[in-house]
């Protein structure tokens, strides 16, 4: 099976009640927040190293426990690596400016020392896959790091992956933003260099693999997935399974540097972020020793399959996951999250219970309308089934109970949980995907019901439909939440009757 290791594979401490506490670092990070789960789940002991305690404290299981501390000041570390058995470093900068190798260094070199005084048996570290005397400055730090944490003296397993893909990865957001929003693209010579690209699931299979490792396995270990591709057959690939037609224009005079900077302006990334991305794509990513797949036996997917899976996995977290708290609820100084989706999400508190406040929520749509706008609901509608579309002539089986997978005018509902849930996925024609969530939660006062509409544009043909209608989209929503909110503390309301202005709250981002 695919990311498992074979039987057999487990070392001399496989099982988590006999070997000892596991520090995992870089838990808030991609792949560390994918390892944590992983090693949950196997019933390890977790202990996790975090800057910010507070920020991690909401995500791990009541069995992990989290010390503060930071790898660059060693003074911290000496609590969190106490009768540690294996120490994951999933630390590293992805910062362009400034003496980050230096950095990476000293922190690499002090942890190993903490380490090695503590009786440490192993470290475990994924870095990047490359070799030569051309290589990037993030790769040539990458790879400096393992070598330093090896010379502590603590045994060390160093995994060199190529591109990680999946949901959420920066590689795969990269190509994805790319792939979206040109239908033409102008490609520099980087898009011919070769790489292995391996799914983070096989990422996280290698980590757990080496953590079962018997003692005498140490070195450098290649991983990457089971087909060598270039990055022009990576991006095809993902617009052939979304169902775009792009055309891909090779020029020889677009550096990485002129690369970097075209990339700020298309991809969300962070501008230094995709300078160090596409700094380090000019460097072949090919696994040329097979070692790891020997000692670790871990059979990596395809690229095809890796892509799949992280679109199948995007919309799974993204669906069970509150689209607010990613958004307009977030802490103060925590940056959006990248992507290509667009979420417009609003709210507002009326002075009612859930209970009451729910009850408009659930009588939507069908006749009872859509609280405001009913006539441009109308237009959409008919605009709909012109070309094609359900349009609103399936109105609602019943007009006050709901379950999963009614239709619902030109809405098929996805879930519902009464008081707290509707959310509706969108079936009209439309140049991409599309869903309205609603949400009611208690508070001091009442309740607050927040309204949320989530678009992923397929295509430059998606972002130009949704910013040409937001003008109007603004209008329809915001009226649509004074109307549930006024019907809400005044049952007796039409839909469509004039009705207050509460106060809202609304943000508007990628995700």
């Amino acid at each position: 099976m695919t990311g498992e290791p074979a039987p057999g594979a487990a070392g001399l401490h496989a099982d988590p009640r006999t070997r000892g506490i596991v520090l995992l670092t870089g838990a808030t990070g991609y792949v560390g927040g994918r390892l944590l789960t992983a090693l949950e789940e196997r019933g390890e002991r977790v202990r996790c190293l975090a800057r910010r305690p507070e920020v991690l404290a909401s995500r791990v299981r009541a069995s992990t426990s989290i010390v503060g501390g930071d790898v660059s000041d060693p003074a911290t570390l000496g609590t969190a690596l106490a009768n540690v058995h294996t120490a994951f470093y999933m630390v590293h900068s992805m910062d362009a400016h400034g003496e980050f190798a230096r950095r990476d260094r000293e922190a690499a070199a002090g942890f190993g020392s903490v380490a090695k005084a503590a009786g440490v048996r192993r470290i475990i570290y994924l870095g990047g896959l490359g070799r030569g005397p051309g290589l990037s400055e993030h790769l040539a730090s990458r790879q400096d790091v393992g070598r330093v944490l090896a010379e502590s003296g603590v045994p060390t397993i160093e995994l060199r992956a190529s591109i990680v893909i999946g949901s959420g990865s920066l590689s795969f957001e990269m190509v994805r933003a790319l792939v979206e929003r040109l239908p033409v693209m102008v490609t520099p010579r980087w898009v011919g260099t070769r790489a292995q690209p391996i799914a983070i699931e096989d990422v996280i299979a290698y980590l757990v693999a080496a953590l079962d490792a018997t003692a005498e396995v140490a070195g450098v270990f290649e991983i990457g997935g089971a087909d060598v591709v270039s990055y022009c057959e990576i991006m095809r690939e993902y617009a052939r399974q979304r169902g775009l037609r792009r055309w891909l224009i090779p020029v020889p005079v677009l550096t990485p540097r002129l690369s970097s900077r075209w990339l700020r302006l298309i991809t969300p990334l962070h501008a230094a972020v995709g300078r160090a991305l596409i700094d380090g794509v000019r460097n072949e990513t090919v696994v040329a020793d097979d070692r790891a797949r020997r000692q670790f036996r871990v059979h990596p997917i395809g690229f095809a399959e890796a892509i799949a899976r992280a679109l199948r996995n995007e919309d799974r977290a993204f669906a069970e996951t509150r689209w607010c708290d990613a958004l307009g609820d977030r802490p103060a100084g925590v940056p959006a999250p990248s992507g290509t989706r667009i979420v417009d999400s609003r709210s507002v508190e009326v002075a009612c219970g859930p209970e009451q406040a729910f009850g408009p929520i659930r009588r939507i749509g069908g006749d009872a309308g859509w609280y405001f706008g009913n006539g441009l609901w109308r237009i959409r509608g008919w605009l709909d089934m012109l070309i094609g579309g359900p349009g609103l002539r399936r109105g609602r089986r019943d007009p006050e109970a709901l379950r999963v997978g009614d239709a619902l005018d030109f809405w098929r509902v996805e879930a519902f949980e009464s008081p707290g849930v509707l959310r509706l996925a969108a079936e009209m024609r439309l140049p991409g995907r599309a869903w309205l969530q609603f949400e009611v939660e208690p508070t001091a006062a009442g309740a607050r019901i927040r309204q949320t509409a989530i678009f992923d544009p397929l295509g430059l043909a998606g972002l130009l439909y949704w910013y040409a209608l937001y003008p109007i989209h603004r209008l329809i929503f915001a009226g649509m939440l004074r109307g549930i909110a006024g019907a809400a503390v005044q049952p007796s309301i039409a839909p469509r009757a004039p009705l207050q202005q509460p106060r809202t709250n609304e943000t508007e981002g990628h995700s």
